[in-house]
């Protein structure tokens, strides 16, 4: 009985502690946008837009329209590769999404882009006498030339670096395969540290092993995971360099192969694709504005890129940056906030490839006047703080927004810069400003079959959504 009592006892206790936990916790983020003495929040935050920014996050993380937008998106459009009919059908779907917000002014800035096609799943083994034949999981990298109906086989060269290749020179190289199977760094904290560690051989891999008489390349994907699905991305020729077929190999299946050759040098490789580039075809921004009050000549630009590699249904990337932007109009029109400025989305086209949309962009809106380009392109994962270049003051005034933040624990207001698309306004006197997120995850479904809707959490990318929304409401409120 009494050991019966005492295990109540401490059970009782437990709970006690639990709810005291609880409590205390809760007290230390209510206290985190709580009121001083000054009766502002946060120190120097007024609290009018302590409010503002507590109502856009309310009502961010309480809405399901942009996340069932995200799901159409990848479910019924999918991947949408530049120059598909799916990249269109994506232009389309943005155009009437925008059109039915009764937004002041929705058109499309149209130009010419790659029409580079993939074309038949493609396939790949290893033959060894020690080993037998052994199947790979590869695909296309972006805009590499196919190999034709009967495929490439010869013996491979592995390399982790062009300094090896150019050792080896073309007595050793001419007529192999080259397999560029350098690993991505994994000691940075930012998974972006690896990716740029190991990219460069998707990027540059075909020329440096073209000009030493290699017939192909297998190149290592570029992720900081280890799995079997391989990641495609643009790669480049040389038009003075004859141009060979390259594909992009799994991490594991590169691990594999590296292991089967250091056991059996002679071993062959075969692999067969069917991509192709066709004639250039049209394609097109989206443009969405809510007009300003006061100072209608002068544009905050908020944008990421619908275009995605065609593998997964480009959920990451970037079919949450562009929902994301979305999002934050429509954050502005349910608070029933007025911008000062003009608020202006951009659904840009081609980033994956040549980056037309942003370049188009860039110079066709030349003589606006950008106050701020903010981009969102590093997947909908957790929002930390923002990245950010401009003129000095340009770059204080941004810091001095960090404290507004503090109850959503953004702590990352620093100098680094926006994205891709928005680097074209360069010279445009804006100040760039890119959405910094949790990259822990986002290289496990960068250009894969793995980035896909249901990776993507609500919460998560709602949070970035409202950070985005809060720094527009205090640009277009306070200036830059």
């Amino acid at each position: 009985m009494i050991r019966i009592l005492d295990k109540f006892v401490f059970l009782h206790i437990m709970k006690i502690k639990h709810l005291l936990y609880l409590t205390v916790l809760a007290a230390l983020i209510t206290g985190f946008a709580g009121k001083n003495k000054s009766g502002n929040i946060s120190g120097n935050v007024p609290q009018e837009d302590s409010l503002m920014i507590r109502n856009i996050y309310s009502e961010a993380l309480m809405s399901f329209e942009s996340y069932e937008n995200l799901r159409y998106l990848c479910k019924n459009i999918g991947g949408r590769l530049t120059g598909s009919p799916e990249a269109e059908k994506g232009v389309n779907w943005v155009f009437e999404i925008l059109k039915g917000m009764n937004l002041d002014n929705v058109y499309l800035q149209e130009f010419p882009v790659r029409n580079w096609v993939r074309g038949d799943k493609e396939y790949a083994f290893a033959e060894s006498k020690k080993y037998g034949k052994k199947e790979f999981n590869v695909c296309a990298l972006g805009t590499s030339i196919g190999t034709g109906e009967n495929g490439v086989s010869g013996k491979v060269i592995e390399v982790k670096s062009f300094d090896e290749l150019k050792k080896l020179g073309r007595e050793n190289v001419e007529g192999k395969i080259v397999f560029f199977n350098q690993a991505a760094d994994q000691r940075g904290y930012s998974t972006g540290y690896g990716y740029g560690s190991s990219v460069y051989q998707r990027v540059r891999g075909a020329v440096e092993g073209a000009r030493y008489g290699a017939i192909g390349v297998v190149v290592r994907s570029a992720t900081v995971c280890l799995d079997d699905n391989p990641h495609t991305g643009v790669m480049h020729y040389n038009d003075s360099i004859p141009k060979i077929p390259a594909i992009g190999i799994s991490t594991m299946g590169a691990d594999e192969l590296s292991r089967m050759l250091s056991d059996d040098k002679d071993l062959t490789y075969y692999f067969r694709t069917t991509s192709k580039q066709n004639d250039d075809v049209l394609s097109h921004n989206v443009i969405g504005e809510i007009k300003g009050t006061e100072k209608p000549e002068e544009v905050i630009l908020i944008g990421g890129h619908l275009d995605s590699w065609d593998l997964g249904e480009g959920a990451h990337d970037d079919g949450t940056g562009i929902i994301q932007s979305i999002e934050v109009l429509r954050l502005l029109q349910k608070l029933g906030i007025k911008p000062k400025h003009t608020i202006r989305i951009v659904a840009f086209m081609d980033e994956e490839i040549d980056q037309k949309g942003g370049r188009y962009y860039a110079e066709k809106m030349k003589n606006e006047k950008h106050i701020a380009a903010i981009e969102t392109d590093g997947g909908g994962f957790v929002p930390h703080g923002f990245s950010f270049s401009g003129t000095p003051e340009q770059i204080a005034k941004l810091k001095s927004f960090k404290e507004y933040f503090t109850p959503y624990w953004l702590h990352y207001f620093e100098n680094g810069g926006g994205g891709v698309d928005i680097s074209f306004l360069k010279n445009s006197g804006a100040a760039l400003i890119g959405l910094v997120v949790d990259s822990q995850r986002y290289f496990d479904y960068h250009h894969s079959a793995g980035d896909r809707f249901e990776t993507v959490n609500r919460r998560e990318m709602q949070l970035g959504a409202a950070a985005i929304a809060g720094l527009v409401y205090l640009i277009d409120k306070y200036g830059l």
